[in-house]
């Protein structure tokens, strides 16, 4: 995959779009222990991913942000990478 691959950001989508569901379901849709076990465990392989590819994540999220039409979204996509672990200071 290059930078211009369409399946980078679609991916990078559909990953935001998991852990916002997981994080937004109610305790009767999953249980609360099992959705953060899934969200901590997709943190740390975004982490195990080599520096480049971390960066191109970070862009891919932020041009996913940029474009966002739902002011919602957009914010939980800006504040992704922090929320995940990616970034250390939520500015970044």
């Amino acid at each position: 995959m290059n930078d211009r691959d369409p399946l980078v950001p679609a991916l990078t989508g559909v990953l935001v779009d998991v852990v916002w569901w997981l994080e937004s379901c109610g305790d009767e849709e999953v249980d609360p222990d099992s959705a953060v076990k899934m969200m901590e465990s997709v943190g740390g392989e975004l982490l195990r991913l080599p520096s480049s590819q971390r960066e191109r994540l970070l862009r891919a999220l932020a041009d996913l942000a940029e474009a966002e039409q739902d002011p919602a979204r957009r914010d939980f996509l800006k504040g992704f990478p922090f929320a995940i672990g990616l970034v250390e200071d939520q500015e970044s």
